[in-house]
């Protein structure tokens, strides 16, 4: 893939997969996180954008629709605090509002408060939530891949985290889970995120067991992980009105939902989802719980879409 031309369907992309983008640490108050910059084609009109990766991904799985989007977007995928590259949080606080007012300090500290495009994938489109309705100064449009946002009851593929949260157990469980052989964990990953695990290139592949492998030799994997889960799932039983909800009823920018027919862990129902007041909606009949690595060219196209007719319902 050149700088000059960027690719316009999947087979084009598949044809120069991009490697994953430089990372750079930016420091906040909270602590220090890394990021991965996409170098935009056109610097000088580049419109600021911030990628958010879900529980247990990291920067890289924007990787293909930062690449597709350069020709607006000068974007930056940020490692949440734990995962990553990102160290901890300096106060060890990994609830959702504490992620977004550290994502508000990163927006601040490299676009200088100019507001972004945000995207927000599973846990990260809820931290995204929180970002969008608490900044709401910060974000021009808001775009969420499949958001853990509350549902009732769980689905019999997700029905392990909560157990995987419980004090005590959920430790346990996680450092027997830690001693399994990384490529199992890797394709285990794979397997309940995508539509289609035998579609993933094997550069993807092999990517994500070198970063399994890298993980196993810090010593805050597992924390980071439970603590997070124990975040995102607070918000499940949140009655305030600080709920996650009440919170979308805040976001006035234009929003775009995607979802995943296939999806394993989100059900697509929420898809008709009426909380945003401007919004659109995206199902994709042949996409899991990651469609921005699965289906990057129709997410970038419906992004597309969203600037150009603004969000109605």
């Amino acid at each position: 893939m050149t700088a000059e031309r960027l690719p316009r369907t999947t087979d084009d992309l598949l044809a120069a997969l991009p490697e994953p983008w430089p990372r750079a640490d930016l420091v906040v108050p909270n602590g220090t996180l890394s990021v991965r910059q996409a170098t935009p084609l056109e610097p000088e009109t580049a419109e600021p954008a911030l990628f958010v990766h879900g529980l247990g991904g990291n920067a890289t799985n924007w990787t293909d629709l930062m690449a597709l989007l350069r020709d607006r977007l000068d974007g930056v995928a940020v490692d949440l605090p734990g995962f990553g590259w990102s160290p901890p949080p300096r106060d060890g606080d990994y609830t959702l509002r504490r992620s977004a007012d550290s994502l508000a300090d990163l927006v601040g500290l490299r676009f200088g408060d100019r507001p972004v495009h945000l995207f927000g994938n599973s846990m990260g489109g809820a931290i995204a939530v929180q970002l969008a309705a608490r900044h709401p100064h910060l974000v021009r449009t808001l775009t969420l891949v499949s958001p853990a946002l509350p549902k009732v009851g769980v689905r019999r593929s997700n029905v392990h985290l909560p157990v995987i949260a419980a004090p005590g157990l959920g430790t346990t469980l996680m450092r027997r889970y830690l001693t399994l052989d990384a490529d199992i964990r890797a394709r285990a990953t794979i397997d309940v995120c995508f539509a289609d695990p035998t579609s993933v290139p094997v550069e993807r592949m092999n990517e994500a067991v070198q970063e399994v492998r890298r993980r196993d030799t810090l010593p805050y994997v597992g924390d980071a992980f439970v603590q997070s889960l124990r975040g995102l799932l607070s918000t499940y039983l949140d009655r305030s009105e600080e709920r996650p909800w009440r919170l979308a009823e805040r976001i006035d920018c234009p929003t775009l939902l995607v979802y995943g027919r296939v999806d394993k862990l989100v059900d697509p129902i929420h898809a008709h989802t009426k909380a945003f007041p401007d919004v659109r909606v995206l199902v994709l009949p042949h996409a899991g719980h990651v469609a921005q690595i699965e289906q990057p060219v129709l997410v970038a196209d419906s992004w597309r879409d969203l600037l150009r007719a603004g969000a109605t319902r």
